[in-house]
Parts: structure tokens; C-alpha cells; sequence
């Protein structure tokens, strides 16, 4: 029965069947937190939404207490979520989407399965008990736990971890707000911030799921009514460029408010944490007694002022409100999103705008509807920097296709103008605040301190400049290194050759061949300084010519040692393997060696490898002839067995010094086997032994041959001048 779940993730089918299964639970779950997000509001309030009450009602289980009740409900709800999410998932706290970004960014989907349960029950009574916070980040956050215990359930590698986290994530959104499309690229743009094409078959079978199980139980209405709308003139849309201006200045405002207030919570509160959000239910409910239309999400609310029900003074009030309200709600500890938030405060900007432009523009009187839903999407795209999801999500919450032009521009324009103003988002900023940059490789840094000598190999042998170039073809062949340096009597560098190079001049029918030295056939290169750093030469290295990398000299050109660009490779795919003491100060010493450890009965089968750095004993040594690269004491990485091809996701496909896949997450596969190792041999020996053209095309193809074989097992097949991935190949 162990091999059970293995069978299972094996095979297109399942990974199908997957996808549908977490759609399914997550739909559930959406249903299901949705029901106690009710339970909760009518046992805190007595009714369905207080939110949508008229004046100030009490509670009819504590009818005396009148429309004060409001100030003891938070109260009541922190004392109830805020131990429960201290003892059992504090990653629960807060508005749940960042917490799912950083574990598919930074821990391979890798979610607590208690997360879901904890975080519903959490959030639920926060919103009911009066917090000013949107449903959408926890059941998010649940259905993306949902996803991780599944996939580590049947032992999934971590490409499909993450897929099936945003599977949730796509599914949770999908069936809340009734809108698939957005629920995938809500996934797809925020949470994987990937679109490859098996990511996105699996996301979209998910939400469609979800969607179909949340439509059975929530029904298929569209979430907002508006009236008609058609723009009459051109003249219009400057104003939703300038409403998608205003949208930008109020969603990077509201992010840098809400953690303004977060800070100002986490320096007055000094007791236990369990209790913080107990003792700032006093100020929430203090503004819930002043402002009750805070209360909650406030659905209700929203749908009155895109209705056109408020004044544009009270519309200002209710925006500055929400801001406040959700700000504190997060910065006391509560939990639950900042979507809902982000189309509340969106909504009033933008009904606000459509009041002043109706008074100012005739023509558009009548119109709020439509300016308040362009300020929905515009805000939310200006604090989450998500105009896809923003685009689509606005447009099924409607269903209103006539308003998509000024949509997509005021989006667009919000967009800019935020990224321009800040540096994060509402989401990121509150990872980056912990030191965390998703958008930065963590083998950046490492790189940035790493100095080239600390790293360079000085265990080759370079050839002298006055062999001739058969002979250092011979010695290049025995070197079994693509490429090596050329020096001088007097130590200096003088070029690099190749084989290829090599080869290329033994078959020239130059008189002049046979007296050609190496100095004379050398190639000129770039080349490298030992006290630069490796995040100053990547693209020199990443960028050469040559099959390994770029040669060390000093600023005088005397050769100090060579720059393996698989040793940079490595060092991105595993950023923490590098010790500190081999960082700056290093520049002589043992370097990290090789143990490698061969998959039972892989010879002559693919080679899947993962590449991770360890530091054994300084004299080991090893070469792996499977890899075709020379695995020397200063520049090896452990090579660790994977079981079959689960890992292979859609990577980039990198050329120079070999044949590498090399993955989002930064770790490097490659692409070889014996046979294929055994063919590049034997065609290098025939270019030099047997000049012959009718020879020479044989091996050609013969190596062809076997190239597109080993290739075919990675799934890459050739295009032009290039290898690509068929369209069958697949995780």
C-alpha cells in the first residue's frame, strides 16, 4: 500500500484526477467558510450582515446593551481566535495570501494541513465578531493547504506541490466570488507568478470544479448589479485615466497605512500575543460603534454605493473607514484578506468620482455604477499589482462586458502609477518587511559576496603556447575538459582553444597548419579578475563561448586559474550550500568535493540529477563519467538519486558549457547519459584521426543520432538551432 500514492502521482490521468480533487475540496471548503462566516455574524449580531442593518440595532439575545454590543464583540471573538491560532497555526494570523506566496516561493507548496482548519475557524469569527477584513485571503490560504497535504499525501515532487497549492488558491476564489476565470489567473498571476501550460491545465480544471460545487449550493447569480452602461464619447476616458491615477495613490496608500498601523499595534502591545487581539477589539469596536457600516466584510454596504445610495461626503467616510477598520483589524491580529477591502475602498473612490463627474459632466450623471466598479478593479490593481486577475475579476463579479474598455484602462494606468510609487505590493511588502524578496533568486546574494577565487578551479593543467595543435588536441582529449587555457613562457594568458576549435583547424587544408602552434590557433576570451565577484561576471560567464566557462588572470594577464560556469550554476541552485567561510576572506584552502552516488541500475539510462553542495574532506576526488563534466575537488556538487522523471516541469533550456535544465526554483538538471557521452567522445576522436569529409559526416550523424535519443528521454526534441519541449513531454 506505500507505493499506492506514487502510482497514483505517476501518470497524466491521476495528476487530472488530482487537479479535479482538490477543486472539489476546495469548493467544499469555500462553501463550508462561507457557512460559518454566517454561524458566526448571527450568534456575534443576531443577523445575517449587521453591515446591511439601518441605524444602530441591538443585540436581540443582550437587548439592553442596545447598539453597544458592537464594542464587546471583538472582544469576545479575540479572546475565542486569538488563542487558537497562538496554540495551534500562528501562521494563520493575517490576511493568509503572502503566508501562501512565500511557501510556494521558498518551501517548495510545503503548508501545514492544520492551516485550513484553523485558519477557517479563525477567520470566521474574526469576520463575525466584527473584524473589517475579506473572506478571500483565508480560504485561499485553506484551499492552498488543502492542495499541500494532498500532494504530500501521495509523495508529489515539489513542481506539483506548488501546482496543486495554487490549485486550491484558483478553486477557493473561483468558488467565493463566482468567478473561475479570475480564480485562475488569480493563481496564476499572484500565487505561482508562472503560466506555463501544465500549471495552467491543472489550475483550470480546478476552478472550474470549484466553481461548479460553489455554484450548486451559492447559486449563479453575478456578485454586483449595475445599470446600463455605454461611453458616448472619446472625451470620456481621460477620466478613467485620472480615476486610475486616484486608484493607484489610494491602494499603495492603504498598504502603506496598514502596516503603518501594524507597527504602531506590534510597539504599544507588550503582553502575551494571544491576547492582543482581545485588547485591540476595544478600539475596533469602539469605530465598529461610531462607523457600523465597518462591520465585517460589508458586501451590503459596497452594493449601496455602487447603487449610488451615499452622498460624496459620506462615500469619503466610508473610505477612510474601511482603511482604518481593516488596518487595525490586521494589526491586532486578526484574521482574514484584504481583497474585499481593496474593492470596498475602490468602490467608494470611484463612486465618489462618478458623483463629482456627473455634477461637473451632464452626460454622466447616472453613471456611479460603472466608475465605481472601474475603482474596484483599479485599487485592487494598484495595491496587489495584478491586472489580469483585476481585468477578469471585475468583469465576472459583473458580468457587465460593456465597461471593459475604461476597465482595462484605468487598470492599466493604476498599475504604472503603483509600481512606480512603491517598490511592493500589499502582499509582498509584508514578506520583504521579514527580509524575504520573492522576486530575487537567493543565490543573488551569495553571489554578490562570493568572490571568483574563492570558487576558481586551479587543478587543470594549461597547455603551453608552443605545442603544436596536434598535440594539444591529444592533450585537450586526455584533459576531458571542453576547453582549456593557452599560456605563454612567461606565464601569461594567450587565448583558450576547444575541441571543437581544435578540430576546425586540424581539417583546414591550410599549407600552413602543420607549423601552427597553439599560440597562433588560441581563441581571445573575456576573462575574469580573482577579486571579483560572481555576481559581477554571471553574464560574462553565462554569456561565453566556450563549454566551461571563462579563465582567472591577474590584472597583468598572468593565468591564475579557471571559472567552471557550472560551479556558478550550482551555487544559484543551492544558494545555502556555500559555507561563509569559503565567502569574500577565502582565497586558498580545500575547496568542496565530490561524493558521488549513482541511481541503482541508471547505466546507460538517463541521468536525472539534482545538484546540492556539501563539503567532505578536502583530498576526495571523483570524476562522474555519466556527467561529462569534470567533477574536481573545487567545483563539485553531490549528486543526489531521484526517482523517475516527476521533478522535469518546463524549464529554461541553457546551451553553453553543456546541456542544462534549469528550473524556476533554481536548481539545475543535466541533460546526458553514458551513451551520449561515449557518442561526444568518439566524434571528437574522428574529427582529429580521420579528417575525411564522407568520415567525419558519419560520426556526425551518427552523434545525431544519439543526441536525439538522450534528449528524446528529457522530453526536448530539436527546432531549428534549438531544443525545445514537445508537447507531450510533461511532469
Amino acid at each position: 500500500m506505500r507505493t499506492l500514492p506514487m502510482r497514483l502521482a505517476g501518470t497524466s490521468y491521476q495528476w487530472v484526477a488530482m487537479a479535479i480533487l482538490v477543486g472539489a475540496g476546495a469548493g467544499l471548503a469555500a462553501v463550508a467558510f462561507r457557512w460559518l462566516i454566517s454561524i458566526a455574524t448571527l450568534i456575534f449580531t443576531g443577523t445575517s450582515d449587521y453591515s446591511a442593518s439601518h441605524g444602530h440595532p441591538g443585540h436581540p439575545w443582550a437587548p439592553w446593551l442596545g447598539g453597544f454590543f458592537v464594542v464587546l464583540a471583538p472582544v469576545v471573538g479575540g479572546l475565542l481566535y486569538g488563542p487558537l491560532v497562538q496554540r495551534f497555526a500562528p501562521e494563520a494570523r493575517g490576511h493568509g495570501v503572502p503566508e501562501v506566496m512565500y511557501a510556494v516561493s521558498q518551501h517548495g507548496g510545503r503548508i501545514k494541513g492544520r492551516v485550513a482548519l484553523v485558519k477557517a475557524l479563525a477567520s470566521a469569527i474574526c469576520i463575525g465578531s466584527g473584524g473589517s477584513v475579506g473572506r478571500e485571503g483565508p480560504i485561499v490560504q485553506i484551499g492552498s493547504a488543502l492542495g499541500s497535504w494532498l500532494a504530500r499525501i501521495f509523495r508529489m515532487p515539489e513542481s506539483r506541490v506548488r501546482a496543486l497549492v495554487a490549485c486550491g488558491a484558483a478553486g477557493g476564489i473561483a468558488a467565493t466570488f463566482n468567478a473561475p476565470i479570475a480564480g485562475v489567473f488569480f493563481a496564476l498571476e499572484l500565487i505561482l507568478a508562472d503560466f506555463a501550460a501544465g500549471s495552467f491545465g491543472a489550475v483550470v480544471l480546478a476552478s472550474v470544479t470549484a466553481s461548479i460545487i460553489g455554484r450548486s449550493f451559492l447559486g449563479n447569480e453575478a456578485f454586483l448589479k449595475l445599470p446600463a452602461f455605454t461611453i458616448t464619447s472619446a472625451a470620456e476616458y481621460p477620466l478613467f485615466i485620472l480615476l486610475g491615477l486616484l486608484a493607484a495613490i489610494a491602494g499603495v496608500g492603504f498598504t502603506r497605512i496598514l502596516y503603518l498601523i501594524e507597527d504602531l499595534c506590534d510597539w504599544a502591545w507588550h503582553g502575551p500575543a494571544w491576547l492582543r487581539p482581545a485588547a485591540g477589539g476595544v478600539l475596533l469596536g469602539l469605530l465598529l460603534l461610531v462607523l457600523p457600516q465597518m462591520y465585517g466584510v460589508g458586501y451590503p454596504v459596497m452594493q449601496a454605493g455602487v447603487a449610488g445610495s451615499y452622498a460624496v461626503g459620506f462615500l469619503v467616510l466610508l473610505l477612510v473607514g474601511k482603511i482604518v477598520a481593516t488596518s487595525l483589524t490586521i494589526g491586532i491580529g486578526g484574521s482574514g484578506g484584504v481583497f474585499a477591502p481593496s474593492l470596498f475602498i475602490g468602490a467608494m473612490l470611484g463612486a465618489a468620482f462618478g458623483e463629482v463627474a456627473g455634477f461637473l459632466v451632464p452626460a454622466l450623471n447616472g453613471q456611479v455604477g460603472a466608475f465605481a466598479l472601474v475603482g474596484m478593479g483599479a485599487v485592487f490593481a494598484g495595491a496587489a499589482r495584478a491586472p489580469i486577475t483585476a481585468v477578469i475579476i471585475m468583469f465576472e463579479l459583473t458580468g457587465e462586458y460593456s465597461i471593459i474598455l475604461p476597465l482595462m484602462l484605468a487598470i492599466v494606468v493604476a498599475t504604472g502609477v503603483s509600481k512606480i510609487m512603491s517598490r511592493d505590493t500589499i502582499y509582498t511588502l509584508k514578506l520583504r518587511r521579514r527580509g524575504i524578496d520573492l522576486e530575487r533568486h537567493p543565490g543573488t546574494e551569495l553571489l554578490s559576496r562570493t568572490r571568483v577565487d574563492a570558487v576558481m578551479d586551479t587543478s587543470f593543467r594549461a597547455l603551453p603556447g608552443y605545442l603544436s595543435v596536434a598535440e594539444g588536441a591529444r592533450r585537450l582529449l586526455g584533459a576531458k575538459h571542453p576547453a582549456l587555457p593557452v599560456i605563454g613562457a612567461d606565464g601569461t594568458l594567450t587565448g583558450i582553444v576547444t575541441v571543437q576549435h581544435l578540430a576546425n583547424v586540424l581539417n583546414d587544408d591550410d599549407d600552413e597548419r602543420d607549423r601552427m602552434t597553439l599560440s597562433d590557433a588560441a581563441e581571445m576570451t573575456a576573462t575574469v579578475l580573482p577579486e571579483d565577484t560572481l555576481q559581477m561576471v554571471l553574464g560574462a560567464v553565462l554569456g561565453s563561448s566556450t563549454n566551461a566557462g571563462l579563465p582567472v588572470t591577474d590584472a597583468d594577464g598572468s593565468l591564475r586559474g579557471w571559472l567552471n560556469q557550472e560551479t556558478v550554476l550550482r551555487i544559484l541552485s543551492s544558494p545555502h550550500a556555500l559555507p561563509v567561510s569559503g565567502v569574500e576572506q577565502r582565497t586558498d584552502g580545500p575547496r568542496p568535493s565530490v561524493q558521488p552516488r549513482p541511481r541503482p541500475g541508471s547505466a546507460g539510462k538517463r541521468t536525472l540529477v539534482r545538484r546540492r553542495f556539501q563539503r567532505p574532506p578536502p583530498e576526495q576526488s571523483h570524476e562522474d563519467s555519466r556527467s561529462g563534466v569534470d567533477m574536481n575537488n573545487r567545483t563539485s556538487a553531490l549528486r543526489r538519486p531521484q526517482s523517475g522523471t516527476a521533478r522535469i516541469e518546463r524549464p529554461q533550456v541553457h546551451t553553453n558549457g553543456g546541456t542544462f535544465l534549469v528550473f524556476p526554483d533554481g536548481h539545475v538538471v543535466t541533460v546526458t547519459n553514458e551513451t551520449y557521452e561515449q557518442g561526444r567522445r568518439a566524434l571528437a576522436r574522428v574529427a582529429f584521426a580521420d579528417p575525411r569529409p564522407a568520415a567525419l559526416d558519419r560520426a556526425k550523424e551518427d552523434f545525431r543520432r544519439i543526441e536525439e535519443e538522450c534528449f528524446r528521454e528529457f522530453g526536448l526534441i530539436r527546432h531549428g538551432n534549438e531544443w525545445v519541449f514537445t508537447e507531450q513531454s510533461g511532469p
